[in-house]
């Protein structure tokens, strides 16, 4: 069972995230769940992004109320410069800064963490 404690040590794909910082400012505020996972980038199907976005937002999205919905799009985000909230199974949001995801799936798994 995924949890705060342990996200590190298990797949990232098929979590949904909402990017809350980034050295690139036309990514925050993206959510979306998560598609694809290199050592660098996490791609997303981008559910819709607005520039004052927060995790409620994405709690709450509607696509029929939503006016910036974003359809069939794919984006990839940088893990190193940018800051994340996934939403864990248990319905909890983490917080995860993305200069500790940087590294391949498979490794960060096997990889040791110090204690949060």
């Amino acid at each position: 069972m995924i949890t705060s404690r342990n996200i590190f040590r298990h797949e990232l794909i098929g979590l949904y995230l909402e990017v809350v910082d980034s050295s690139n400012k036309s990514l925050i505020g993206l959510c979306g769940n998560v598609v694809d996972e290199t050592k660098k980038t996490l791609s997303i199907d981008v559910s819709y992004e607005t520039k004052d976005s927060t995790a409620k937002n994405c709690l709450n999205q509607d696509s029929s109320l939503n006016q910036n919905l974003v359809l069939d799009s794919q984006k990839m985000i940088p893990k190193k410069n940018s800051i994340f909230h996934f939403k864990i199974p248990n319905g909890k949001w983490v917080e995860i800064e993305g200069k500790a995801l940087v590294s391949s799936p498979e490794d960060r798994i096997k990889k040791k963490f110090k204690k949060i």
